[in-house]
């Protein structure tokens, strides 16, 4: 899957709404709970297990034209071949 998400420490987000969960297990079996709107459907915000100190957003969440760019990349195997990842960024497999 591919995806551009914002991670912020756990305790400087507020979370409030209804969401509605689904629970995903990736390629190394770790388990990410994903937290969608349960009228539209949206992914509002997720958590992976292991790394419950960080909460996932996705970009497209946020209606901020300057939101910044992205800093690190991972699974770029995965992204759409019109997807351009800023050199200058660090790139992990």
């Amino acid at each position: 899957m591919f995806g551009a998400q914002a991670r912020f420490p756990a305790d400087s987000v507020t979370i409030r709404g209804a969401s509605r969960q689904f629970i995903r297990v990736g390629d190394t079996g770790s388990r990410t709970k994903f937290n969608f709107c349960p009228t539209c459907g949206a992914t509002v915000h997720f958590m992976t297990e292991g790394r419950e100190d960080r909460i996932a957003i996705p970009v497209g969440a946020f209606a901020e034209p300057t939101f910044p760019g992205p800093t690190v990349s991972v699974y770029e195997e995965r992204m759409h071949s019109w997807v351009q990842m800023p050199k200058e960024i660090e790139h992990l497999e």
